[in-house]
């Protein structure tokens, strides 16, 4: 199997995984109890407007029909109106979106920057009591709900220390020319840094340990060997060899961090009450506001997916040593 064809089998993979969410999503929102207009219909409507509404929806069209104009407009990214808000859904989701990203992002940063020298410290202290105590608090910070993170960095830095706001992205009142300037604002930036850090705290396992086993097992490579009979100093060899030839793992696991990050974003933002789109994903699902939470989930999947996607194509081009080729 040529590069080529490997990168176009995982395309038609990723897209047929795709249509399967695509169809999962529209059949689970069809399926749940209730009515999907309970937030237009007025108790003072007659049987005659509500079979109305229903026919401008599209609700009265039999399934097969509801899922062949839903397909459609998917390919198109359109993704109907908000039943609570009235909005187009793509207007709803991208309001709240450059927050989730600004979000996702800094807090993968902040993860990978430490989780890489941290794993390459581990690695350079194997057998050490460096080692000893940084695995199991890598493992207990990997392992800790997110919800219950978050509620203690707001119980102790925000409600005791008052040292960071507990909830929203901006203060009350607080007025910007543009998004980007509300983002490199300082009061952004002290909204944005406890979920960052507990998101980060979460993340940053993965790539810690990651990086950690990578690193033994460049440190048994030959010319680790050949540098050492050199006379390079050691940190030297873990710097510039080793940690540069361990890295490409990190590299391309970042890709699936995304996917996981945006995911982990819906607790971490509930939590903070940041207006994000995991946030928005939560309140949609409490109102029955279908379309929003259809888009949401869909969005969320579409990242997860395509990130893996990317992962599978960024290791295959960028180390030499792996090889689709068979004779």
């Amino acid at each position: 199997m040529t590069r080529l064809s490997f990168v176009l089998s995982r395309l038609a993979q990723t897209v047929l995984v795709l249509w399967v969410v695509a169809t999962l999503l529209f059949l689970i929102f069809r399926l749940m109890p209730g009515n999907p207009l309970v937030a237009y219909i007025d108790p003072t409507f007659t049987a005659d407007m509500e079979r109305a509404l229903k026919r401008q929806f599209g609700l009265d069209q039999p399934l097969y029909v509801q899922y062949g104009v839903y397909l459609q407009n998917l390919v198109r990214g359109e993704f109907g109106r908000s039943f609570f808000s009235r909005e187009p859904v793509s207007q709803v989701l991208g309001q709240v979106l450059p927050n989730t990203l600004a979000l996702t992002f800094s807090a993968l940063a902040l993860a990978y920057i430490v989780g890489i020298f941290g794993g390459a410290v581990l690695a350079a202290r194997r057998g050490t009591w460096v080692e000893g105590w940084g695995i199991p608090a890598v493992l207990a910070t990997r392992a800790a709900p997110e919800f219950w993170v978050g509620m203690l960095a707001l119980a102790l830095f925000s409600f005791n220390l008052h040292w960071f706001p507990s909830t929203g992205a901006t203060s009350p009142g607080s007025m910007y020319a543009s998004w980007w300037a509300q983002v490199w604002s300082a009061d952004f930036v002290r909204h944005l840094t406890l979920p960052a850090v507990t998101l980060a705290l979460y993340l940053q396992g993965l790539p810690t340990l990651l990086m950690r086993s990578t690193m033994l097992e460049v440190m048994d490579e030959d010319f680790i060997t050949f540098c050492r009979m050199r006379g390079l100093p050691e940190r030297s060899i873990l710097l510039r060899h080793a940690a540069r030839n361990a890295l490409l793992p990190v590299v391309t696991a970042f890709a699936l961090g995304v996917g996981y990050a945006i995911g982990g974003n819906v607790i971490v933002e509930t939590v903070f009450s940041w207006p994000g789109l995991g946030r928005a994903l939560i309140r949609a699902v409490a109102a029955k506001d279908y379309p929003v939470a259809q888009a949401a989930f869909f969005f969320i999947a579409v990242v997860m997916i395509v990130m893996n996607f990317v992962a599978d194509v960024l290791y295959s081009v960028l180390d030499p040593r792996v090889s689709h080729e068979r004779r």
